[in-house]
């Protein structure tokens, strides 16, 4: 019982961390004894000398070193710059706080935000975090010089999570490469487009402030990272979910040119939102939660109107300076209370916003399609076989729990439907059709995988190799070589050969790419990974024996998914085909007439909001 109970646990543990892996020391439940500094690893950087540390696997290792200065006070909703210089020597030997966001899971009190803290012990908050935030972490190989540097971007919905979750120690000491991890502002004090924040300046005016931390983080790496053994001409952005899009977006942004020099998209997908949707109240085609709709809640929130309707007249009436104003004078608590984490602290706001000058206001294939309008790197782009499966293991709409407590699929072959054609969407989105539109720009250093391992265990009955399989999130512990974390997920990689194989072939082949701009066979004993188009062949396959690491010509179209679903004899109703529509195709992807027609029967009698799961 005890064993299921912990199950269950790691289960909800990956919900939340699809994006957002390991769990530091510094938020796990017992505290754990700070490192002891080393003065062998003191390094001079651009804003003054820092130590760190002789971490795992004899790493040099510098946790929570300050890249930008503090976004707080009139520094909130504005682009971040490069750290002040200090006096001494600044230890580095913890992370440094997270970016404010929901509690969940993955975070303690000790993360809570400061003005919660400040109240005592008896209040609680459902914010962890602080607005302190913009700190990043490096691991170094003993006597590093000019190797390559490999800097992540953690996922979590550009919403939750943090860079000291990763532990880049293995990664870097057994294939030789410096390794960063950040934080960047997260929801809406990360992405926030208002007109009363228009001070003239077009990066801040963009509202794209995670983005901006990110090139900021650019910035520190091109000036310091050659003092901790890296080539600032040899730079590699790696980011999973969340920083997969982020990836892209450095990809796309005009200002990140020369700044890296190739890119590991993992489980991605883009697309930039307009400023009416960042801006406008949603019954004038706004986001949910754009500026507007914020301000108007937190309005209702604090009293100044009675309702939403007149906190917008409000609003509009308002001069630009009040409202900028009204804004700053918001604590971060206030803010977090009129938005909704969900169950698991993941916002929905919008993000990536086509301002223009951070970002272009293009679709992908314009974007991607152009040499002109893209950062041509090297690039590799993949997902998980059964990326969706992360979401749904839980959900009640599919899980049901037998005797109160077993948790048990309701119908195992619907599920696994739903898991395929969401994750054939995802692949599409986030591998196909960007590996068409780069290559028709001109790169041919183009290469895609699909992540296939689903050797997970079966407790009491409830089969995750079936229920989790090659979820989203499951290929990061293989990139970092790391199955424990401060998490104690090992439990679900149960140690074997196979496995311990697949992650040195994976760390190999991100290395490699690291180095060369080809992952070639990786550490030299893998099969060949060859570029996107080669031979007819698309992506390399990642698996354990016996199925093992291969070359494919699997390539799917949004065209050749919407008519296997409009013909799937398998699908076992019209309310189900539908569902499967609503949920996978979106924005642009949804076609109003194509849904009232699919199928023999229609979708006309199933309105596609109704339908949608998430």
């Amino acid at each position: 019982m005890k064993k299921l109970s912990i199950a269950l646990i790691v289960i909800a543990l990956l919900v939340v961390a699809g994006a957002n892996w390991f769990l530091t020391q510094n938020n796990a439940a017992a505290p754990v004894a700070a490192p002891e500094r080393d003065n062998t690893t003191i390094r001079s950087t651009s804003s003054g000398d820092v130590v760190g540390f002789i971490g795992d696997h004899g790493a040099r290792s510098w946790l929570g070193i300050p890249y930008a200065n503090a976004p707080v006070g009139e520094m909130r909703w504005r682009s971040s710059q490069a750290v002040d210089k200090w006096e001494g020597v600044q230890e580095a030997l913890a992370p440094g706080p997270m970016c404010p966001q929901f509690a969940s899971l993955l975070t303690s009190p000790e993360g809570s935000s400061d003005e919660s803290a400040e109240k005592g012990a008896e209040a609680s908050s459902p914010v962890a975090g602080n607005e302190d935030c913009l700190f990043l972490n490096v691991w170094s190989p003993p006597n590093a010089q000019n190797l390559p540097v490999m800097l992540w971007f953690h996922g979590g919905g550009n919403s939750i999570g943090h860079g000291g979750s990763y532990n880049g120690a293995r990664l870097a000491v057994d294939e030789r490469v410096v390794v960063i991890s950040i934080n960047y502002r997260l929801g809406v004090l990360g992405w926030f487009n208002h007109q009363a924040l228009d001070n003239g300046n077009p990066a801040d005016r963009s509202g794209n402030y995670g983005t901006l931390d990110m090139l900021q983080a650019l910035e520190w790496t091109k000036r310091n990272i050659a003092a901790f053994g890296g080539n600032p001409n040899n730079v590699t952005l790696f980011g999973e979910s969340a920083g997969a899009r982020d990836t892209l977006a450095m990809i796309a942004s005009p200002l990140a040119e020369g700044l890296f020099h190739r890119a590991i998209v993992q489980s991605g997908g883009f697309g930039v939102t307009s400023l009416n949707q960042a801006r406008d109240a949603q019954a004038d085609g706004g986001h949910p939660n754009s500026s507007k709709e914020l301000i108007a809640a937190l309005m209702v929130a604090d009293g100044t109107a009675s309702d939403v309707a007149s906190a917008r007249a409000r609003h509009d009436d308002m001069p630009t300076l009040a409202l900028k104003d009204y804004l700053y004078n918001k604590s971060v608590d206030e803010i977090f209370a009129v938005l909704d984490g969900g169950g698991f602290g993941m916002l929905n706001f919008p993000d990536n916003f086509a301002d223009g000058y951070v970002l272009p206001k293009l679709s992908n294939e314009a974007i991607f399609g152009n040499p002109d309008n893209h950062n041509q790197v090297p690039t590799i782009l993949g997902t998980n076989r059964d990326e969706p499966a992360l979401f749904m293991v839980r959900d009640p709409y599919w899980v049901k729990n037998f005797l109160g407590f077993l948790p048990r699929l309701k119908d195992e072959d619907a599920y696994k439907r739903s898991v395929k054609y969401g994750a054939l969407a995802w692949k599409e989105r986030g591998v196909d059709s960007l590996a068409r539109y780069l290559t028709a720009a001109g790169n041919k250093e183009v290469f895609a995988y699909r992540f296939d391992w689903d050797d997970l265990p079966s407790i009491m009955g409830y089969d995750l190799s079936i229920a989790l399989g090659a979820a989203h999130g499951l290929e990061i512990a293989f990139v970092f070589g790391d199955f424990e974390g401060g998490m104690n997920l090992g439990y679900l990689y149960e140690d074997s050969d196979n496995k311990e194989e697949l992650a040195q072939a994976m760390m190999g082949y991100w290395a490699q790419f690291a180095r060369s701009g080809n992952p070639s066979k990786g550490n030299g004993r893998n099969a060949m990974w060859h570029a996107w188009g080669t031979n007819n062949k698309t992506a390399l396959l990642l698996d354990t024996a016996p199925t093992g690491i291969s070359m494919t010509d699997e390539e799917v179209t949004l065209a050749g998914i919407k008519t296997m679903l409009a013909s799937d004899p398998e699908v076992a109703s019209q309310a189900e085909r539908c569902t499967l529509y609503a949920n996978n195709f979106r924005d642009a992807a949804f076609d109003a007439q194509e849904y009232a027609n699919l199928g023999e029967q229609g979708c006309a009698d199933y309105p596609a909001a109704e339908m949608r799961r998430f």
